[in-house]
């Protein structure tokens, strides 16, 4: 303890004693400190002082370096004056031993400088500055790289110059947004880099540069260069399909800068009707129906897109459907949908035969002949994107019916008899023929036309038709089959009249013949007076007006036959008289009109003959007829009516041609017309069953 307080009380003497000897110590240590901030900024011309102070040694040796390079060395207060290096003569200056100055300092003397202090006996101490000289930021311009930035592209580079200027601080902004490095923007030097630019980068770019003595910001609005995009194409009015006639627009646009410019393709040829990219049809046709190319070209990017637009014309098929059913092997039926043309083509079904095949503008589909397709409606459905339409076919056995004849001379002089047997039925019945028992051969007498439903016989002689056995037709199909019997009859006529015009002076004679009968022509016959002229005077002078005479002759086709100008006060007959060539049938009842011809000659020669015994008569009964006629004397005319004559030989007129068509009507044996002379052939129409009126019955008074 006592220790203790003896220090407690030495105490002060020996922190005394440790404060000098401290002092004496760091008063022999060499310092070197700076005066004011070590970063020193300079704008360049003006002059500049990088001082220090030091303690601990005196007179020591000063030594400034730029960088590892000294510039100047001095001992202070040494009379010799300081070593400056050569380069740096015009510019630095030691001053006050430790002090360095710039006078007019350049730019390019920035940089970082060191002050070494050494003295004999201490460590040397350092002090470093660093100096820069900044210039006024003049004449800046923003460039780039290439000239317009391309979407797509690696890269596209901003970089600033400038005349003069030193840059402390770059900010790169965006639309004033500040820009920093990243994935997108790399910052490097004087540049300002944008990676795989895109349309988003199109607008204003800046850079501000800066230094403790100017700023200076300036701008460039940069284009990016893009597209065409993928064109859009549309069409006005927006339709499935277009029909001809019609008229419509496609227009064609696509983004891009610049704006791209569009052409219209069809058929590999430019289409020059279009403006802005907007494409008019008008009335277009089905040939303007299919694809149309909107090519779109950046002519600044060279890139071009394009885009393919279907124009749908659609025509409906001509017409309706057509529906028919024909005969296979005789065995099957064909039914067959017929709808043709269009676009496209209709597509045609028998959904009551089928549900699953179908064809396009034209189907065809057997089945086999059964009795329930007996008189069955079968109904094809025709689609059409334009319009639904059907058709139906009804399938039938053949019908019963009545073969007609037909009656011509050919060429050569020969009759030609033609029956034609036509059964309704569906599919068409096919027609076999047979005489007697035997099959029809085919040959100079016998011809069978190619769809087989006639039959023409050929000969001189009209024997060969009426002796012939009876010829047989058979119509035939897969449904059924009719046959009928035919007999050739000889010319004759089976029903006739006369009408009369108002006047009586021009008569209409009307005539049927029968089916079956050959008939080549007719002569029109006539009694009694002549005709008259249009001026009233007698115009034909055939022959006695108590004779028939030929007055008229028609083909055999014909059915009626007009005469005029007849005297409505004289009485006239007519009769017709059926010809197969040169052989005459019977002749048609007889007409007569006129006021009537008196006695016959039949009832003057019996009064003739019975003149005497009228003489003995009239004198025995003088008294009485005297007295009768003295009661009766206004009765003494006596009411008496036509007595019927006898057939009268006709006195004929050579024909001037020949005729047709025939009935039978119970003829004697007909001439060889192998003999006979050759007239020309007439035609030979089907005419219409002709009713004939009531007769009309003429009294005559005597």
């Amino acid at each position: 303890m006592k220790c203790l307080e003896g220090f407690q009380k030495l105490r002060p003497v020996v922190l005394s004693v440790l404060f000098i000897l401290t002092f004496q110590g760091a008063n022999c240590q060499l310092l070197v400190s700076p005066v004011g901030p070590t970063l020193v900024n300079a704008l360049v011309g003006s002059n500049v002082t990088l001082a220090v102070t030091y303690s601990g040694a005196s007179n020591p040796v000063v030594t400034w370096f730029k960088g590892n390079l000294p510039v100047g060395t001095w001992t202070i207060n040494a009379s010799f004056p300081p070593d400056i290096a050569n380069d740096s003569l015009n510019v630095l200056e030691i001053e006050r031993g430790e002090a360095l100055t710039f006078k007019v300092v350049p730019q390019h003397f920035s940089g970082s400088y060191t002050v070494e202090l050494t003295k004999s006996g201490q460590e040397k101490v350092l002090a470093t500055f660093t100096l820069k000289i900044y210039e006024i930021i003049q004449n800046v311009t923003l460039s780039t790289q290439p000239h317009f930035a391309q979407e797509g592209a690696e890269r596209f580079t901003l970089q600033y110059s400038m005349l003069q200027g030193v840059v402390e601080q770059v900010i790169w902004r965006f639309n004033g947004r500040e820009l920093k490095n990243g994935t997108h923007y790399l910052i490097e030097g004087s540049s300002l880099v944008i990676l795989g630019p895109n349309r988003t980068d199109k607008g204003s770019y800046s850079v501000s540069l800066m230094n403790p003595f100017s700023s200076v910001t300036i701008y460039n609005n940069v284009t990016v260069l893009y597209g065409p995009d993928e064109p859009i194409v549309e069409a006005l009015p927006i339709q499935p399909f277009y029909k001809p006639g019609d008229s419509l627009s496609f227009s064609c646009r696509a983004e891009g800068f610049p704006l791209p410019i569009p052409e219209w393709i069809f058929g590999g040829q430019i289409l020059p009707d279009f403006h802005q990219g907007v494409l008019t049809l008008t009335n277009v046709q089905t040939s303007q129906g299919g694809i149309y190319t909107c090519s779109v070209f950046n002519e600044f990017t060279k890139e071009k897109r394009e885009k393919n637009v279907t124009l749908t014309v659609f025509e409906r098929p001509l017409g309706s459907p057509t529906c028919s059913v024909v005969s296979v092997n005789n065995t099957d039926l064909q039914y067959e949908c017929r709808w043709a043309g269009g676009t496209p083509e209709a597509q045609l079904s028998f959904p009551a035969l089928n549900n699953t095949n179908s064809g396009a503008g034209i189907f065809i589909f057997t089945v086999t002949a059964s009795t329930n397709l007996e008189d069955k409606t079968v109904t094809c459905l025709a689609a059409h994107p334009i319009e639904q339409n059907t058709c139906n076919i009804t399938s039938s056995s053949p019908r019963n019916f009545l073969p007609t004849v037909n009656t011509t001379v050919d060429s050569d002089g020969k009759i030609a008899v033609t029956i034609h047997c036509v059964s309704e039925a569906s599919p068409q019945a096919v027609v076999s023929w047979s005489r007697g028992d035997e099959s029809v051969i085919i040959g100079s007498t016998y011809q069978i036309s190619s769809d087989t439903t006639e039959l023409k016989i050929r000969s001189h002689n009209i024997s060969t038709f009426l002796l012939s056995p009876n010829y047989t037709c058979t119509c035939r199909n897969p449904l059924g089959s009719q046959k009928k019997l035919v007999q050739l009859q000889g010319p004759s006529i089976s029903d006739s009249s006369l009408f009369p015009n108002q006047d009586g002076t021009i008569i209409t004679l009307t005539w049927e013949v029968l089916p079956t009968s050959v008939v080549t022509g007719f002569d029109i016959q006539m009694k009694g007076p002549d005709l008259l002229s249009n001026n009233g005077d007698n115009a034909i002078l055939k022959g006695s007006s108590r004779e028939y005479r030929v007055i008229q002759q028609k083909p055999g086709y014909a059915r009626s036959a007009d005469v005029f100008l007849l005297d409505p006060d004289m009485t006239y007959r007519f009769r017709i008289i059926p010809k197969a060539r040169l052989t005459d049938g019977e002749p048609s009842e007889v007409h007569r009109i006129g006021p009537g011809d008196g006695l016959s000659g039949s009832a003057i020669a019996g009064i003739a003959a019975g003149i005497p015994c009228s003489i003995l008569v009239l004198i025995l009964l003088i008294g009485l007829i005297f007295l009768i006629f003295y009661l009766r004397k206004k009765k003494s005319n006596k009411t008496r009516y036509p007595v019927s004559r006898a057939v009268e030989k006709v006195k004929n007129i050579k024909p001037n041609g020949t005729s047709h068509n025939v009935l039978n009507g119970g003829l004697r044996p007909p001439p060889d017309y192998n003999i006979l002379p050759k007239t020309p052939s007439e035609r030979f129409v089907t005419l219409p069953m002709f009713v004939p009126p009531p007769p009309v019955r003429v009294a005559t008074t005597v």
